[in-house]
């Protein structure tokens, strides 16, 4: 195992060397100060002694009052290891005899600091010994009197107690420099036993204490990284021992708990992915946590690129950001609602309803939001359909009604029709514009011919009868409807074009439906299309048979070119929306559609498209 210095071992080794370290410093310091008092102490009872002595020997000399042996007793006393100076002073203070040349000390004098240092407390306060500081160090000063005594009465008056004062200054600096030699042994060997100490516990509690604590860490990140089946040795009878013991448990019950919560997770996976509705969970971010396979599919991307990422991100092709039903729920707290419509890869749309529904967490506030995708495609399809029977009934029942009643005037009309007919071609006195006036009865009448077979055709709608069919040539039909239309064409300066075609085209068909959906369109053609404009017709052979309407007028806006087919829309003031309605519907009876392409602006292409004779006489077949 290699060795880590984790943040327990270095705070453990540095807390143990700071309080180690304090107490021997502390002990040091102290036992410093005990060790330089005691040199001291005993510095100054040397230098009493000595003191006395020099005393008692100048007191001899000076009984016999000899003068230069004092001297010279001065001189040696003052030149002995240690001895700074040696200073008789009389009882005035005046200097008599020094061991230092004359003039060279000036620390005696009774202002200076080194006087006041005795002489600032009251006679009896006084001790003898004293250390000071001098500009030549720091020394042991001891103060010995002279005492009248009654043989020094021949010479000083008997009534003064002092004759004069010996002063003994001894350097202290080697003591201090003892007790600084001494200390600064003590701290090396107290740094010593300290290193040792502190090296002794880091390792006990390294292998005793870390290294058995360092597998709960092995453990525990092991199992949270999926290893369940790890436990930490548990060996022993000490608290480290019964901690293992306590953790293992734990690990246990973890284990269980964790196995359980997987299994009702893959149950609850399983429940949901088994719906067809696409359920998502999302955060109070917008991330999505959670998502069957059905939401999934919807978005066309793997479970790895959903879950975690952002719906903007993961759901881009679900996700309205201007309309967006979790954040709305999430600002809310309250169930949204939204139908929509989601464009596939492929092109093709759906509709979907979308319902939010939040989770409130402890605190009262939305934590999640639970999004439930149900496709109504069919549901919206079948109830379009049931809307378009309801409509087409009452269409139905319109249309029987206007078709009975149209029916009477429409047989009067042609009758007197018939009768101008006849009388412009066989009357005895035909008139000069006879020819005209034939030609024009001859279109009325089939006109009102036509207008009587289109309510036949609606009698046949309402009573639920399909038309037989005929066999209809397409270009014969187109030429019937040209001329029909022309009137309105040149009303409003519009020309119709018929692009001949090569082949001869038929289909299976009810010519009256047919000729009345190309009405509808060429007549919607010519509306849309500016003065001056044309419209252009042809016919396109081939499987299936195409007949193309174009024109160069408005054209049809994208949101309108699903809705022009449906009954009663109509984008032309006055209109009805029933032409388009009618005329897809006649269409889609013979196995046949209407297409259109339109851009705004750029005009609009109608396009019939049906099965060509044979494919449809085998259908009919069928």
């Amino acid at each position: 195992m290699s060795v880590r210095f984790s943040g327990m071992t270095v705070g453990l080794a540095a807390g143990i060397t700071i309080a180690v370290a304090a107490v021997c410093g502390g002990g040091a310091y102290v036992y410093s100060l005990h060790h330089f008092q005691s040199l001291l102490d005993t510095a100054r009872t040397t230098a009493l002694a000595e003191g006395e002595l020099i005393r008692a020997a100048l007191e001899h000399q000076m009984m016999e009052n000899d003068r230069s042996l004092i001297a010279r007793m001065i001189q040696t006393f003052g030149a002995q290891p240690r001895v700074e100076q040696v200073v008789l002073l009389d009882r005035t203070g005046t200097e008599r005899y020094s061991s230092v040349p004359p003039g060279s000390n000036t620390d005696l004098s009774f202002g200076s600091p080194t006087c006041q240092a005795c002489h600032q407390f009251p006679p009896d306060r006084r001790e003898q010994t004293r250390v000071i500081e001098t500009r030549g160090g720091t020394v042991l000063r001891t103060v010995v009197p002279f005492r009248n005594r009654e043989p020094c009465h021949a010479c000083h008056d008997p009534g003064r107690r002092i004759n004069g004062v010996l002063i003994l200054d001894i350097n202290v600096g080697e003591v201090r420099e003892s007790m600084n030699r001494d200390l600064r042994w003590m701290v090396a060997g107290t740094g010593g036993i300290t290193l040792l100490l502190v090296t002794t516990i880091a390792l006990v509690v390294r292998f005793v204490v870390i290294r058995r604590l360092q597998k709960f860490e092995t453990a525990a990140r092991l199992i949270a990284a999926g290893d369940l089946e790890r436990r930490v040795p548990a060996g022993g009878s000490d608290t480290i021992s019964w901690l293992a013991r306590e953790f293992n448990a734990m690990a246990d019950s973890v284990t269980g708990l964790l196995g359980e919560v997987r299994s009702q997770r893959e149950r609850l996976e399983t429940i949901i992915n088994a719906v067809d509705d696409g359920i998502a969970v999302l955060d109070a971010d917008r991330r999505i946590v959670a998502a069957n396979d059905a939401f999934i599919a919807r978005t066309g991307r793997s479970r790895a690129q959903m879950v975690g990422c952002n719906c903007r991100e993961g759901a881009a092709g679900l996700c309205n950001e201007r309309h967006c039903l979790t954040q709305e729920c999430l600002a809310s707290g309250e169930r949204q609602v939204r139908i929509c419509e989601r464009q596939a890869d492929d092109g093709t749309s759906s509709w979907e309803e979308v319902h939010a529904s939040p989770i409130l967490a402890a605190g009262g506030g939305v934590s999640h939001v639970v999004e439930v995708w149900r496709d109504i495609s069919d549901r919206r399809a079948a109830e379009a359909r049931l809307a378009e029977s309801h409509r087409l009934a009452s269409l139905g029942l319109l249309a029987s009604g206007f078709s009975h009643e149209l029916n009477t005037p429409l047989a009067t009309v042609l009758t007197c029709v018939e009768a101008i007919l006849r009388e412009a071609r066989t009357g005895p006195d035909p008139a000069p514009d006879a020819g005209a006036i034939a030609e024009s009865a001859a279109i009325a009448r089939d006109q009102v011919l036509r207008c009587r077979s289109i309510t036949q055709h609606f009698l046949r709608l309402s009573r639920g009868e399909a038309s037989p069919g005929d066999i209809v040539d397409l270009q014969g039909a187109i030429a019937s409807v040209e001329r029909l239309i022309a009137p309105t064409a040149r009303d409003h300066s519009v020309r119709v074009e018929v692009e001949p075609s090569a082949n001869v085209s038929r289909v299976r068909a009810d010519e009256a439906e047919l000729q009345h959906a190309l009405t509808n369109l060429i007549l919607n053609a010519i509306q849309a299309s500016r003065p001056g404009g044309r419209v252009v017709i042809r016919t396109v052979d081939g499987d299936p048979v195409r007949i193309q309407i174009e024109d160069r007028g408005c054209g049809i806006a994208p949101e309108h070119q699903k809705r022009i087919f449906e009954p009663f829309f109509s984008l032309r003031k006055g209109g009805t929306g029933l032409g388009l309605f009618l005329s897809l519907n006649f269409v889609r009876r013979w196995g046949g559609d209407i297409l259109v392409r339109s851009e705004p602006g750029a005009g609009a292409t109608f396009e019939i498209v049906l099965p060509p004779l044979q494919r449809a006489v085998v259908q009919e077949d069928a």
